[in-house]
Order: C-alpha cells, then sequence, then structure tokens
C-alpha cells in the first residue's frame, strides 16, 4: 500500500530556521518529509548576538538534505520592512506558488522594566510582530485561492499565561502576535485561508542555562521540556487538510507546564 504524502505538491515558507537545534529546522524537516517544498529564511547575524551562537547555514541547510527541487534558503533580516513581502516573493519565483506561511522566526531580548530601552521595544516590535503582519499581507496578496490550503502559522510566547518580567521587549511583542491572531484569521476567514498561533512553552533549543533547565523541568509533569519535533509535528497537523477547520486559535502546546509550581 502506497502511504500518500499529505502536503505533496504545497509549498511553505518557514522562518527561522537558522541552527539544527531550533524549532523552525524541525519545522522545516517536518513539511519536507511530508511532501511540501519549503523556503527556508534565516538571519545569521541574530544568533551572533545571542549566547548560543551562530551556526554556518550552509551546515544547517545540508542536514535538510540540501537545496535542491524543494528546497530553497533566503537570509532576510525582518528589522526592514520590505524584508517579509521579499521572501514571499521568493518562494513564488522558486517554487510557482505559495501555500502556507510558518512565521516562526523571533527576536530574543531581556530586559526588566528599569533596563528596557526605546530602541530596543522598537526592533522586538519590528521582528517579531510587526513582520508577521507583513507576512500574512503578502502571503494573502501572492496566494492562490484556487489552490487548496491556504494557512499562517503565527508564534507566540506564553505571555499571555504568565508574566515573563526579565523579557519585557519580546513578551510584549509576542503579546501582540497573540492578539492579533484573530483578527488576521477573521480578515482571510472568506478566502478559506486559516491562521492561528502557537504557543510551544518551554522547548529545549540549547538556549537555557543549568540552573534554569532544572527549575523548570520541575514543573513539566511529563518529566522533560519540550521537543522541536513536538512543536513540528503540530505545525504539520495545522497546515495539513486535517486542520482546516481551526482558525483564529492560540494553541498553547506546553505538555501540562506547571508556571505556578516553578
Amino acid at each position: 500500500m502506497t502511504i500518500m504524502e499529505p502536503l505533496a505538491g504545497r509549498v511553505a515558507v518557514v522562518t527561522g530556521v537558522s541552527r539544527r537545534a531550533g524549532i523552525g529546522f524541525a519545522i522545516a524537516r517536518e513539511l519536507l518529509a511530508a511532501g511540501a517544498s519549503v523556503l527556508a529564511q534565516s538571519w545569521t547575524p541574530h544568533d551572533e548576538e545571542q549566547p548560543w551562537g551562530a551556526e554556518p547555514v550552509e551546515d544547517v541547510l545540508a542536514a535538510l538534505g540540501g537545496t535542491g527541487p524543494r528546497l530553497a534558503h533566503v537570509a532576510a533580516d525582518f528589522a526592514e520592512p520590505d524584508a517579509p513581502g521579499r521572501v514571499v516573493r521568493e518562494a513564488v519565483e522558486r517554487f510557482g506558488a505559495v501555500d502556507a506561511v510558518v512565521a516562526n522566526h523571533a527576536r530574543s531580548a531581556l530586559g526588566t522594566l528599569g533596563e528596557v530601552t526605546a530602541a530596543e521595544l522598537d526592533l522586538c516590535w519590528a521582528v517579531n510582530a510587526r513582520a508577521s503582519v507583513l507576512l500574512a499581507q503578502a502571503f494573502a496578496a501572492a496566494h492562490d485561492d484556487a489552490r487548496p490550503g491556504g494557512r499562517i502559522v503565527l508564534f507566540t510566547s506564553g505571555q499571555h499565561l504568565g508574566p515573563m518580567v526579565r523579557e519585557i521587549p519580546y513578551a510584549v511583542s509576542k503579546g501582540a502576535i497573540q492578539q492579533m491572531t484573530l483578527t488576521l484569521a477573521d480578515a482571510l476567514a472568506d478566502r478559506k485561508i486559516t491562521v492561528n498561533a502557537v504557543n510551544p512553552g518551554p522547548v529545549d533549543t540549547g538556549w537555557a542555562d543549568e540552573e534554569l533547565t532544572e527549575r523548570v523541568g520541575r514543573a513539566l509533569p511529563f518529566g522533560r521540556w519540550g521537543a522541536p519535533d513536538d512543536v513540528a509535528r503540530l505545525v504539520r497537523w495545522l497546515v495539513s487538510d486535517e486542520g482546516h477547520w481551526i482558525t483564529g486559535q492560540v494553541v498553547n502546546s506546553e505538555g501540562g507546564f506547571r508556571r505556578w509550581a516553578m
């Protein structure tokens, strides 16, 4: 018996595909395995600023099977207003269409109320929130509604479930994504394009130190942090035909995270 690839013939843009340990990499790998063609976006300079550091994009793409008929890559800085549109256009030029956008990218930024600056607030807003709206706009303009499965998947964090007082620029910008999801879903519902957001909870991508890993781990009843593959499977379902009846939702996929127990 032949098992059909559920996303065969579909084209997806996946942003934030910059590290093999990351969520974006796992999503791209999952969608490729399901038969989709993928345009992967990355922006290495952001990772170079972070404690986890950057990884050569060539190594990341090689681990996905290398660029070719079903995998392409574009480097784009979402702090630039025209970058979201350029990324979507690249997918159409490379593969002839675009069926899904998975806006997994994020600018990470620490900052308490006493430390936060206007510059960092503006940059997090631009990269995390503004770029997500502009990706949705560009996708809506480029998508052929005669094709099945128009999908947008945004990424928020847990700021709507508990405070994140050490990450105010990040939390505020991610909160905007949580709030925009229903509005964008309604704007595109008549075109049968779904818009949902995923809050993946604590995911082990190598960013947490030993103390935080242990402390958060005590609040995770399954006995482990989330894995990037946990997120990727959910995204694959949301962009498949099986997820067509879900729109305007923020899906908290956190493994029962007990914030109050930390």
